[in-house]
Parts: C-alpha cells; sequence; structure tokens
C-alpha cells in the first residue's frame, strides 16, 4: 500500500481511536463520579455503573451518531468549489475563462505523512500485545478445561441437596451442572449458556452446613446475575484496549462490586455474617484461586476490605425513586445524545456529488445526444463548448475524463476511476430547455452569481450515471512559486482572447492565468501542481523544452493524448529548467494531503 493511499487512512484511524477513547474515558469518569455518589448504596448499582462504562469501549458514539443520520436521511452536499465557466476547450487553440482547474488541498492532517513508515510497527504491536493477552489467557482456560474433564459429576449429596434448594430461592430457573474436581481450583462457576459449578474435593469435609450453604449461595447469585458473561465482554474490551490502564483499572472495579453485591445478596438471605466470612477464610486456604476473571469464584476481589464489608452491619439503602430517575436518565442521555446529532447532522450519501443535481434547480436538456467520436487519441481538434447564448453544449473527440475534470474544476491527475472507460471520446451534443436558457440568460444580466458547471454534472449523472465521492489522498505534489530571480511573464491587460498553444515540448499563451499553466504543468508532469506564485491576473509566455519519456504516457494517462512529431530540439532543456530560465518561475517537490475526486460507477452510454 503506498502513501497514496495509506495517508488518509492512517489520519481517519488515528482521529477515530483518540476521539473513541476519549469519550471512552469520560464515560468512566462519569461513572466514577456516579458510583461515590451511590457509596452508601448496594454494590450491584455501583457494578452495573462499570460495567456501563466498559461496554462503551466496544459500542463507539459515530455508531449512535450513524444510526441518527440514517434516521434522519442523508443530506445533500453541493460542490465543493464553485466552477467558473468554461467557454471553448482545444488541444491546439484553447480559449479560457479567468478561471481554470485547480489543486483542491486538503485540511492539514493531525499526523504527517512522514510518520507513515510507522504504522507497520503500531500495527505489530498491537497485535503483539492482542495475541498476548489471548494466549495468557487461552493458557489459563485450559487448565480449567482439563480440570473440567477429569472432574466426577456429582447428582446427589450434602452438597447437591443444598444447591438446589439454594436455586429455588434464588429464581434459579436451569440446574446448575456440579462437579467434583481433584484440581486445587477454588469453587467456581464455569461457563455462561451451561453454568458449571467446579467444587474441588475434599473440601466440604473443611466447611460446615451454615458454612457451606454461604459459599454455595455466593455461586448461586453469580449464576442468576449472569457475571460470568458480562467478565467474558470485559476480557474482550481489555484485550482489544491491552495497551489502555484505564480498561485494567475497570476490570478490578468490576471483581471487587461483583463480589460484594453477592456478599450483600448472601447476607440478606440470612447467613450470619461471622460464618460466611469464616466460610471464605476456609475456602481460601483450601484452593489456590481461579486463574479467570469471567470463572466467578468466591474469593476473588480485596480480600480485607471484603471481610470489612461482610463483617460490617451498616445499613445499606435501596436506590429511591430520585437516584432511579437520575440514573435512568443518564443511561438515556448517553444514548439519546448521539443519536440525536446524528439525526440533526445527517452523513453525506456516497454519491454526494450526484445529489446536488436532484434539487429543483436541476438542469433540463430538451436533446441529448451522444456518439464514439472518430477522433482518435492522437488527434488535436478535441473540442468543448458551452453556449449561454441559446443554453447548447457542443464536444468532439472530448474524452470523459476531460468532461470530469471541466465539471469540477481538477486537475487530471485528482480524479481516480477506471482508466479504459475515462480516455474513451465521444461527440457530444445538449441543448438546455429553453425556460431554464432564459433564467441563465436574466442571472447573467442581474449579475447573479450561478453554477456554470452544473450544466456538465448534470449532464455525466444522467448520461453516464456517474457516481463519485470526494476523499484526502496524500500525494506528491508540485508548488509553482516564482524564482529566486524574479518572473519572467508578460502581464496582459484587457478581456482579448486567452488561447493556449500545446505542441511536443511547447507551451504557448497570450493570455491566460497561471492556474491553467500549472493544470498543463501537471498532465505533463504526472502530479499535481499547486499555483503558489501569488500572481493575479493573465500572462503572456512561450515555453520550449525537450520532453522527457515519460511525458507522453502522463499526456495519455490524463486524457490529453499525445503529439505525434518530435520537438523541435531533441537537446533542450527540461521542462524545470525552461520554467526557470524562460519564465522564471520554479517548481518545488512536496507530499501533501489533496481532493480526489474517486469515480464509484461509471457507464459508457449507447449511441443515441
Amino acid at each position: 500500500m503506498t502513501d497514496r493511499f495509506l495517508s488518509p487512512a492512517v489520519h481517519a484511524l488515528v482521529a477515530g481511536l483518540a476521539n473513541h477513547l476519549w469519550q471512552s474515558t469520560l464515560m468512566a469518569i462519569v461513572a466514577g463520579l456516579l458510583t461515590l455518589a451511590l457509596r452508601k448504596h448496594h454494590a450491584r448499582a455501583r457494578y452495573w455503573l462499570w460495567l456501563a462504562a466498559s461496554m462503551k469501549f466496544l459500542v463507539p458514539f459515530s455508531l449512535l451518531v450513524s444510526l441518527g443520520g440514517h434516521l434522519g436521511g442523508q443530506r445533500r452536499v453541493t460542490a465543493m468549489v464553485r466552477p467558473a465557466l468554461y467557454v471553448t476547450v482545444e488541444q491546439i487553440s484553447q480559449p479560457f475563462a479567468a478561471k481554470g482547474p485547480r489543486v483542491l488541498l486538503a485540511p492539514a492532517p493531525a499526523v504527517g505523512s512522514s510518520n507513515l513508515h510507522l504504522l507497520p510497527w503500531i500495527a505489530a504491536v498491537w497485535f503483539a500485545g492482542f495475541v498476548a493477552v489471548v494466549l495468557l489467557w487461552t493458557a489459563r482456560w485450559r487448565r480449567i478445561s482439563a480440570a473440567i474433564q477429569t472432574a466426577v459429576p456429582l447428582e446427589e449429596g450434602r452438597e447437591v441437596g443444598i444447591l438446589r434448594r439454594l436455586e429455588r430461592l434464588g429464581g434459579v430457573r436451569k440446574s446448575i451442572i456440579f462437579l467434583l474436581s481433584r484440581a486445587t481450583l477454588e469453587p467456581g462457576i464455569f461457563g455462561i449458556a451451561r453454568p458449571t459449578l467446579i467444587w474441588p474435593e475434599g473440601i466440604s469435609q473443611h466447611l460446615e452446613d451454615p458454612q457451606l450453604e454461604a459459599v454455595l449461595a455466593h455461586e448461586v447469585w453469580h449464576v442468576r446475575r449472569r457475571d460470568n458473561l458480562a467478565a467474558a465482554l470485559h476480557m474482550l474490551v481489555e484485550a482489544v484496549f491491552w495497551f489502555y490502564p484505564i480498561v485494567w483499572w475497570l476490570g478490578s472495579r468490576l471483581v471487587e462490586e461483583r463480589e460484594r453485591a453477592c456478599d450483600e445478596e448472601v447476607v440478606s438471605l440470612g447467613s450470619n455474617r461471622q460464618v460466611y466470612a469464616e466460610s471464605i477464610l476456609k475456602v481460601c486456604e483450601f484452593c489456590l484461586g481461579s486463574p479467570l476473571p469471567c470463572v466467578a469464584g468466591v474469593t476473588g476481589a480485596d480480600l480485607k476490605k471484603r471481610m470489612v464489608h461482610i463483617m460490617n452491619d451498616r445499613i445499606l439503602h435501596n436506590l429511591g425513586f430520585a437516584r432511579k430517575f437520575l440514573l435512568t436518565a443518564a443511561a438515556a442521555l448517553a444514548i439519546a445524545i448521539p443519536v440525536a446529532f446524528g439525526l440533526f447532522h445527517p452523513t453525506p450519501s456516497r454519491a454526494q456529488e450526484q445529489s446536488e443535481t436532484a434539487t429543483s434547480s436541476t438542469p433540463i436538456y430538451s436533446s441529448v445526444s451522444i456518439k464514439p467520436s472518430a477522433v482518435s487519441n492522437g488527434d488535436k481538434r478535441a473540442q468543448m463548448m458551452f453556449s449561454l447564448g441559446d443554453g447548447s453544449f457542443v464536444a468532439r473527440g472530448v474524452t470523459l475524463q476531460k468532461m470530469v475534470q471541466m465539471a469540477y474544476r481538477l486537475q487530471a491527475v485528482q480524479i481516480s476511476g477506471p482508466q479504459d472507460l475515462l480516455t474513451a471520446r465521444f461527440d457530444v451534443e445538449a441543448k438546455l430547455d429553453p425556460e431554464q436558457v432564459a433564467a441563465m440568460q436574466q442571472q447573467g444580466k442581474d449579475k447573479k452569481n450561478f453554477d456554470d458547471q452544473v450544466q456538465l454534472k448534470s449532464l455525466l449523472a444522467k448520461q453516464f450515471k456517474l457516481v463519485s465521492h470526494f476523499e484526502a489522498r496524500s500525494l506528491p505534489t508540485y508548488d509553482l512559486v516564482v524564482a529566486d530571480g524574479g518572473t519572467k511573464l508578460q502581464p496582459v491587460e484587457g478581456q482579448q482572447a486567452r488561447r493556449f498553444h500545446l505542441g511536443p515540448g511547447q507551451l504557448a499563451s497570450s493570455g491566460a492565468p497561471l492556474e491553467l499553466l500549472a493544470t498543463q504543468l501537471s498532465a505533463r508532469l504526472g502530479r499535481p501542481v499547486v499555483d503558489k506564485t501569488g500572481l493575479k491576473g493573465t500572462y503572456a509566455f512561450e515555453l520550449h523544452w525537450t520532453p522527457g519519456p515519460s511525458e507522453e504516457e502522463n499526456l495519455k494517462q490524463s486524457g490529453e493524448g499525445a503529439f505525434g512529431e518530435p520537438p523541435a530540439d531533441s537537446n533542450g532543456p527540461s521542462l524545470t529548467s525552461a520554467l526557470e530560465e524562460q519564465l522564471g518561475l520554479a517548481l518545488q517537490p512536496k507530499t501533501e494531503p489533496v481532493q480526489m475526486l474517486v469515480i464509484d460507477h461509471v457507464e459508457l452510454p449507447s449511441e443515441n
């Protein structure tokens, strides 16, 4: 992948990731503030706040904005620039208006193109971290799976009887599978769809009936709360955003609050606080602990804090109406705000360039004729003309690429599409509806601005089914500047005819703006040329040079055609040297983000 395609992807990726991280961080901060307000309430409320902050990492606000945009419909986007009227375009003799095609520079990206070489390394580091986290959890998961494979199902006995009774009390509809394992794992719930209780062999002998019931009640509440599912989702967050410390901090908060929530439920069922605390300590003495956060056990979180929390007989308040309303409103706003933003700021459609022609002011042609042209690529008689007098558009031997250039005021290298279609030549005759011609003429008399290129854009959209969009790409460009010795151009006053005379190794003008010179230079050099001379008005000049080996191919690719005869002087200066010596101008190589018109779809019309 070259810088041309890589740069916009890098800028979009970095900007999108940065936005997503600060939004998720803000969500975590809000959740933290709310948990402080609810510190005297039950832990289950704080747990769901932390879980919401975790899930925000998996749900970018941009998705909700996009949803709102689709609900609100796609807005129409106007042209990026207001083009000028082209009176005549020819390869030998070309009258132009005051302005011609120009390069549209994209806004400066946050990341310089010089840093693009770091992208593969950054991607490799992220992928290595992702794989390391997944492999670590896989190793622990296999340990638990091995313990399950060697475990023995237990369907009756003291433990099973107490478990079934607790299931009925807790409202657990699906019976928990009870497995007796020889591994030194703590009692824990494994699995999401089919919860399985791993019970270490011999631990029951160390627990009296009240203690055994307290431990089993703790596990039943893990199943009822679906803690394994929530923990697995947060593990996904940690794997994807392993480089972001906040996700690991959120993980510890989730484990802490989920264990406290289960402790509170066990105590609320009538278990003696001291008996329950002693049962947890005995389990810790017997086992080594669960190796995975998605296996809900009984010894998780900070043990000392849990003992203090269990033994504290302070009254925990239930959420009142005001606090429930506050949490519900906060959740609703978190979803409603980005959706509303997308609703009132809908995104442009893919075919944004054609959407502007769907308005009530879309030009209506009373007649259109398009035929394949007999003019060859080497023929210099190609021309294109639009007459404001009768609203007629006539083109002879013109390429589709040239029409797109004129419609959007772009240089050839700013158009990306199928070259075999773009270089096909056509003879076009079209005439606007008389009412529209009268309206345009009236606008001209009233000295009102109107977009002359809408006529050509409409023709391309309707007859060639052209669908396109703009995107920024980082391209090698040239800045056309005044050389150190000063310009040698001759300014031309008045509104006399402005003509370009083109030939092999020559450009001559009796009066043209430098934007047009930049366009012709771009066609020969094969990269965008940006006029940064600061010189306004029109100038007369003659430029002669010896074309390089790639110039003819660049001309073909740009749709300009090629000149069959060789240049007059095969030992003349190069184009860049001739510019400085004969015109007092220079070309400075740059790499800049440039607006490219990407053709998504185009059809060659049948002869009509």
